[in-house]
């Protein structure tokens, strides 16, 4: 089989940048017992839901992955771009809980979403094979930890890392976030976190 042949021009770059992933808990029975064009509906409305948010905060949305969506925020000095992110995972813990209240009234399925935010270097760039379109992405450590602290946050809660904590350390959004044990990765120093938890844990976490 015939390697891909990568597109001429494509542009790469290395940035400082907060990653945020958003997990949509409990999506497989959404998926396995409604009709597949109700499912697209729903998923459509969700992404364009964290779209429009991340986009109100100079977010960028990147990509889509069954039931995880990454955005990212960048192109500012560490403490802008911080804000901007935890300023988006505040809103969508409000709006979120929002439609999964609506989606469980209209449907009988209980969700939410589990975020995760991390702060660092990474790699963007397009990518695609030949004739394909190209696709914005952003690659490195930075993404990993990010994914990693989502599926490590409950659901209807958002976890960051000790990174984006001291960036915010100076700013005035309202985080009251909580010490967490800190996460223990390969070949990696253990990653300090923070919860912005809920008063009452979701029961299908």
């Amino acid at each position: 089989m015939a390697e891909p042949v990568m597109q001429q021009g494509a542009r790469a770059e290395r940035q400082l940048a907060v990653v945020l992933f958003a997990q949509l808990r409990n999506f497989e029975q959404i998926a396995d017992m409604l009709d597949p064009e109700v499912v697209m509906n729903l998923v459509n409305e969700y992404v364009a839901l964290l779209s429009e948010t991340a986009g109100q905060f100079g977010g960028e949305t990147l990509g889509v992955q069954n039931d995880t969506v990454m955005m990212v925020f960048r192109g500012a000095p560490a403490q802008q771009t911080a804000q901007k992110a935890a300023q988006t995972a505040l809103a969508l813990q409000v709006e979120l809980t929002g439609l999964g209240e609506r989606w469980k009234t209209d449907y009988g399925v209980q969700t939410a979403t589990a975020m995760g935010l991390h702060l660092g270097e990474a790699v963007f760039g397009t990518s695609g094979a030949d004739r394909s379109p190209s696709v914005l992405g952003a690659f490195g450590d930075t993404v990993t930890i990010a994914e990693r602290l989502s599926r490590r946050s409950r659901a209807g809660e958002f976890v960051l890392s000790d990174a984006v904590m001291a960036a915010l350390s100076v700013s005035n959004v309202p985080l009251n976030a909580t010490p967490l044990p800190a996460i223990e990765m390969p070949r990696r120093p253990p990653v300090r976190i923070f919860g912005v938890l809920l008063d009452r844990r979701l029961d299908f976490t």
